[in-house]
């Protein structure tokens, strides 16, 4: 069997003679906000780093705030000496960049695996809740559906046009479930999906979604959480890009219009033992019962990685499909916890809560310690929707109500690690008193 450092070595080697005129390759990595951050390589000191030299850098870029900028958190940032923290690269993630203007490659790099892994890291944060999983016996499989925007590239004073229709040019401000839109713009939807498939993600469905302009993308079920939970960030960062080399802008905002849907994450995950068995059939389907009611339990305490931003939580509450308290049904897109129909192998949860720009490893990883913490507890939800559509419990619906509920709550400290809830906290405090921090012009209209 080969080594480790073999492996990445002879995919480099393989990826330099597949693509001889990529110079650079981007190494990335999500920070808390769930945006991209690294360093451009030349690609023959890629090889050096795939054989075994050293890939350091600032262990604080984890830290970023939405624009960039750096919080005191603790220790950190400003009293630590902004120390770098080692970094590996991600086996199987190195791909051609076909939306740049110059060949460009990208890889995936992680602290998680490392000697000394970041602890606030979201995929080591992720990458520890799977292999405490994994040694009860639970191995969960994923499916990430996105949802996104198309609009105009150029803004009109800072503010999104809605797309231009290819075919007429008239502006795509009706909001439908056409598949006639999937058409008009199957140009660049088609060059999305080839592009994420090029990008090693496992792509099926496309829905045009109810907003104008809006779509939906669907991954394949996944048994890797981390690759599932890759793919997604992939797929961000490669969707952007192709909407921008066809005259679009892709965002993946939470609510960019009141008046129309917003964009979520829906998450389905299934839990398999050892054998293949699905775990949440078992028993005429109580494990199910007992993970719901875990995961409505700590649903309120994990906001602010479900709805990360100031615009996050306006989505909740609005057109349709979205929910306002922490409730579950059986087929019901109105629940925060949805159970599709299925047969008992495919019997799954999915979680529909989550904002379309929220940090995807953050996310599955709040859903899986609700599940764990549900089937460890085994406690009965409450009644379903279907039963009782007043069903339901509050969850907060302002940041600094979700960061209290969620700093100091024993079962998340625990699960998802003490240290990664403070940083995280403060991060999201800090980020959401720096949006506070401009006086918008309805302020004057109102108050001048």
């Amino acid at each position: 069997m080969k080594s480790h450092a073999a492996t990445l070595l002879a995919e480099v080697r393989t990826f330099r003679q597949n693509h001889p005129d990529v110079r650079y390759v981007d190494l990335i990595a999500l920070d808390l906000p769930g945006h991209f951050y690294g360093k451009r390589y030349p690609i023959e000191m890629l090889e050096k780093v795939a054989a075994g030299s050293p890939l350091k850098l600032p262990q604080n870029a984890v830290l970023l705030g939405t624009q960039g900028g750096l919080f005191k958190i603790g220790d950190y940032c400003f009293n630590d000496g902004d120390p770098d923290a080692n970094r590996r690269l991600v086996p199987g993630t190195l791909k051609p960049v076909n939306w740049e203007s110059q060949p460009l490659g990208q890889m995936l790099i992680t602290s998680d695996g490392t000697e000394a892994p970041i602890e606030f890291e979201p995929r080591e944060v992720l990458a520890k809740v799977l292999e405490r999983l994994h040694h009860k016996g639970i191995h969960p499989v994923v499916a990430f559906e996105l949802e996104f925007y198309l609009f105009d590239k150029k803004l009109d004073n800072g503010l999104p046009q809605f797309a231009r229709d290819p075919l007429s040019d008239d502006a795509d401000d009706q909001p439908n479930l056409h598949i006639e839109r999937l058409s008009r713009f199957s140009e660049v939807l088609d060059d999305m999906a080839q592009t994420a498939k090029d990008q090693g993600i496992d792509i099926t469905v496309i829905t045009a979604e109810l907003g104008p302009g809006q779509f939906e993308i669907n991954f394949g079920h996944q048994g890797d959480g981390l690759c599932a939970a890759d793919w997604a960030a992939l797929f961000c960062r490669s969707t952007r890009g192709v909407a921008l080399k066809h005259g679009y802008r892709a965002s993946f905002m939470a609510k960019p219009y009141l008046q129309f849907p917003g964009s979520g994450m829906h998450v389905h995950v299934s839990l398999y033992d050892g054998a293949g068995n699905n775990l949440l059939a078992a028993h005429q389907q109580q494990p199910l019962r007992h993970a719901v009611a875990g995961c409505l339990e700590l649903l309120p305490h994990c906001m602010p990685i479900f709805s990360p931003n100031h615009n996050a939580f306006r989505r909740l509450g609005g057109t349709v499909n979205a929910a306002t308290r922490a409730c579950w049904g059986f087929e019901d897109r109105d629940a925060c916890v949805r159970v599709p129909e299925s047969d008992p192998r495919n019997l799954r949860i999915e979680h529909r809560l989550a904002s379309a720009d929220a940090n995807p490893y953050l996310v599955l990883a709040a859903i899986l310690v609700g599940l764990e913490h549900g089937l460890d507890a085994k406690q009965e939800p409450i009644p379903p929707l279907n039963e009782d559509r007043a069903s339901g419990t509050d969850f907060p619906v302002e940041m600094l109500d979700a960061v209290r509920a969620m700093q100091h709550q024993a079962v998340v400290r625990d699960k998802l690690g003490a240290e990664f809830v403070d940083v995280y906290c403060e991060n999201k405090r800090q980020d959401h008193l720096a949006f506070q921090q401009e006086i918008h012009a309805r302020e004057y209209r109102w108050f001048l």
